[in-house]
């Protein structure tokens, strides 16, 4: 293994580490989802600038939609994870391979195989588990924004493939702009406490902005497989993390259903055919 490779893993690793922390975060700070939203990009904006390429803005559709579904992205996961439990929000994500497999031969003219709709089935019975144990306690809500945030993902994760030969990291900067633009008024409504702006900070430096940063890094040196296995440490500390600080914690029937996908989905990145739909596939599980 080359020293590139290994500085990639470890780049790989602190990625999932930090995402994994954005629950936890955001059940501390005391503020309107939306307003959450657009004071962490306002930070995560400010760092990405300094690592983005300085030449000059080049229009394409592929950075408009994924600007778009970025934002669309962070603005669901984080009004999900106030309706419902950390874990239920990232589990749920973290079915975006289903919508990558289900798009990706219309959009990166690939077609899903047979494995990928066997993995999409399973995935499926693990989605109807939460809806199982959540219906009940009133989280139904937060559910159906935590799936539609692994939508949003799954597009964002696709028009980054598309930007694969320019600076994907763009996409991230462009969307934290336009998640700021559509935030202003909640932000100007709920203005965060000193203890706010701390989680604020910490959410969109070292939750949002450093993990892409080290992501846009790593991805050039190491296979979208690696990063793959690597990114699942994300759903699986998140909601430890929130049991530590908050002593949350999910019903057995979500945590059922958490298995069923995490398993799902890292079945189907095991030996994954030679083609980009499958690494696209495995690549987005790493993006959140």
């Amino acid at each position: 293994m080359n020293k590139d490779k290994k500085k990639s893993i470890v780049l790989i690793f602190f990625t999932a580490v930090l995402w994994s922390t954005g629950g936890m975060l955001i059940k501390l700070v005391n503020l309107n989802p939306i307003a959450i939203a657009g004071y962490r990009s306002i930070f995560a904006a400010f760092l990405i600038s300094f690592f983005i390429r300085r030449s000059a803005f080049r229009f394409s559709w592929n950075k408009v939609l994924g600007a778009i579904s970025y934002t669309a992205m962070v603005i669901l996961f984080v009004s999900a994870t106030k309706a419902t439990t950390a874990a239920s929000a990232i589990l749920l994500q973290y079915t975006s391979p289903v919508y990558i497999a289900i798009l990706g031969g219309w959009l990166l003219k690939e077609k899903a195989t047979i494995r990928d709709w066997v993995v999409i089935f399973f995935v499926i019975i693990g989605m109807v588990l939460f809806f199982m144990d959540d219906i009940s306690s009133g989280s139904l809500k937060g559910n159906i924004l935590a799936v539609l945030s692994g939508v949003a993902m799954a597009l964002n994760a696709i028009f980054m493939r598309r930007e694969k030969d320019a600076d994907p990291l763009e996409n991230v900067f462009w969307g934290c702009i336009l998640t700021i633009l559509i935030a202003i008024p909640f932000m100007v409504k709920y203005v965060p406490d000193i203890n706010g702006w701390a989680g604020i900070g910490l959410l969109g430096i070292f939750q949002l902005g450093l993990p892409y940063i080290l992501y846009a890094k790593a991805i050039k040196h190491i296979t979208a497989l690696q990063s793959t296995f690597l990114g699942l440490i994300e759903p699986l500390l998140s909601p430890v993390w929130v049991f530590l600080t908050i002593g949350e914690l999910p019903g057995l029937m979500s945590v059922l259903g958490g298995v069923v996908v995490l398993t799902s989905v890292t079945i189907g990145c095991i030996k994954p055919k030679n083609h980009s739909a499958s690494e696209m596939l495995q690549q987005q599980s790493s993006l959140n």
